[in-house]
């Protein structure tokens, strides 16, 4: 059994993966609620929902988030009116955040409602959010403390960051599910997808149960860098390294993980750093990393599978 860590697109695709060959009881997959807000009303799961379409096959893939084929005339409308427009809810995906908005209000939990959803979608592997209390992930920058979506999507992540915390981590319980996948004697591997370390997996490492649970799992550890060449293949993590004063490199990566992580996967153009993260006591493994494709994406599942076993 396999369990991963996951949140934003480059650890939705690994997660594609994954779910392309192995069986469905056989992998469990955490997702980071970190960056879980509302918006006019609606409880929005963005990680959440990139996860879900993306293992459902059904994600957008030129942006990597949101429904394929989508339309806008709800954003048109709103905008017509007045409405706050930053924030994009296409059509069919807005029907996913209304949804989810009643059910919570009649009293299931998000995780329940991400179980019926995953049914629904055709989706056979367990996708869980990290835990069913709210944890909000806070970016502190030059400009003064933004909620996660201020940064990320409003501002365009153009504010220097000087920290990233997480709100109600401190007293947020994980789902009895993910610890009971974590004491089980059939897991083999925790995976730690290639997401941004501090807005996509820094809140599930942010609940200490959680983070001690995952220490302590007799498993092994296994980290995908999401740094390439010293470039973030999509989003901020290169910008936030530098900006927090830490090596932008998988070296980085590697040092931000230490403690935690036995091995980590790193894209062949930085083999060279592999003596030097190799010194910290962390093994490595050496694969192409970045997915254009879904061969691709099956192929680096295979690769962080194979790295398991020390």
């Amino acid at each position: 059994m396999i369990v991963a860590l996951t949140g934003g697109v480059g650890g939705a695709k690994l997660a594609w993966g994954l779910n392309q060959i192995l069986p469905p009881d056989r992998l469990k997959i955490i997702v980071n609620t970190g960056d879980d807000f509302e918006h006019m009303g609606l409880h929005i799961s963005p990680d959440l929902d990139t996860v879900m379409y993306t293992v459902a096959g059904i994600a957008n893939r030129n942006t990597g988030w949101g429904v394929a084929d989508e339309t806008w005339e709800f954003m048109g409308a709103l905008d017509r009116l007045g409405g706050p427009g930053w924030f994009q809810l296409g059509d069919r995906d807005l029907a996913m955040h209304v949804l989810r908005t009643a059910r919570l209000r009649q009293g299931e939990s998000l995780a329940d409602i991400a179980d019926d959803t995953c049914a629904r979608l055709g989706i056979g592997c367990a996708i869980t959010p990290m835990s069913d209390d709210p944890v909000r992930t806070v970016v502190h920058t030059t400009i003064g403390p933004l909620r996660f979506q201020d940064y990320f999507v409003r501002r365009r992540c153009e504010p220097c960051v000087s920290d990233v915390t997480y709100e109600g981590a401190g007293t947020a319980r994980p789902h009895s599910r993910i610890l009971s996948w974590l004491a089980d004697s059939r897991l083999s591997i925790i995976v730690f997808c290639p997401s941004n370390p501090f807005l996509s997996l820094g809140p599930i490492l942010g609940m200490p149960e959680l983070k001690r649970t995952i220490a302590n799992a007799r498993a092994p550890k296994i980290a995908v860098s999401p740094i390439i060449a010293g470039a973030a293949v999509k989003g901020p993590a290169a910008k936030m390294l530098s900006e927090m004063g830490l090596e932008v490199s998988a070296l980085g990566i590697a040092r931000h993980y230490l403690g935690l992580v036995d091995c980590l996967l790193v894209d062949e153009v930085d083999a060279h750093l592999a003596p030097a993260i190799e010194a910290l006591g962390m093994r490595v493994a050496l694969a192409p990393i970045l997915m254009r494709s879904d061969q691709d994406r099956v192929r680096l599942a295979s690769r962080v599978i194979e790295s398991g076993p020390s």
